[in-house]
């Protein structure tokens, strides 16, 4: 009987162990998937659009993701047009019009042109309440992997010009999604297999 409970015990502590390393091989199967979403091959090069309708900017917000996070634009375009945008890295941020200066905290900063005004251009009201030189309104990136600080810029001539920034100089993406222009700042540098 002691031979049985003995082999038995074997048995059960063997297929522990089996059942140990698959789940440590799952594991890693699943951080090496997690890896693989993530690679990105966007560059750090500027992003231009120079399609434009020059409606409004209503909103700014921003987001978190796994491989990256984002800053959304509200620009509600009845029409459809594509709106158009400038986003590239600068070492020092300066405000359109007066030339100032605008302190953007991070380890690199993205000015972000938006084709869009802060205000209506036809009665002037604004529409989106942004203060030269704070932060963006209601946008909170404190615990954000890649996002560092927001800075609104100027509302100048059409355009809306705010300063990301980010953790370092990383790869990133434009696009427009419907009335929205979005900002993607990857996590890291990963490339495309």
């Amino acid at each position: 009987m002691r031979r049985w409970s003995r082999a038995l015990t074997a048995l059960v502590l063997a297929g522990a162990g089996i059942t140990a390393t698959t789940v440590s091989a799952t594991a890693a199967e699943r951080d090496q998937a997690a890896t693989a979403r993530c690679d990105v091959g966007w560059g750090s090069l500027t992003k231009v659009s120079r399609d434009t309708s020059y409606k409004p900017l209503t909103d700014i917000r921003a987001g978190q993701h796994e491989c990256y996070d984002r800053l959304v634009f509200d620009v509600p375009t009845a029409d459809g047009r594509p709106v158009g945008y400038r986003v590239a890295y600068v070492d020092k941020l300066f405000q359109d019009g007066s030339g100032e200066p605008v302190p953007v905290g991070g380890g690199a900063i993205l000015e972000v042109r938006v084709a869009a005004p802060s205000y209506d251009p036809l009665s002037g009201k604004q529409t989106y309440p942004g203060r030269v030189g704070q932060p963006l309104r209601g946008v909170d990136v404190s615990g954000y992997r890649t996002f560092r600080d927001t800075r609104y810029a100027s509302s100048f001539e059409g355009d809306t010009q705010i300063g990301l920034g980010v953790r370092a100089r990383l790869p990133f993406r434009v696009f427009q999604w419907g009335d929205r222009v979005v900002v993607d700042v990857a996590h890291g540098w990963n490339t495309v297999r």
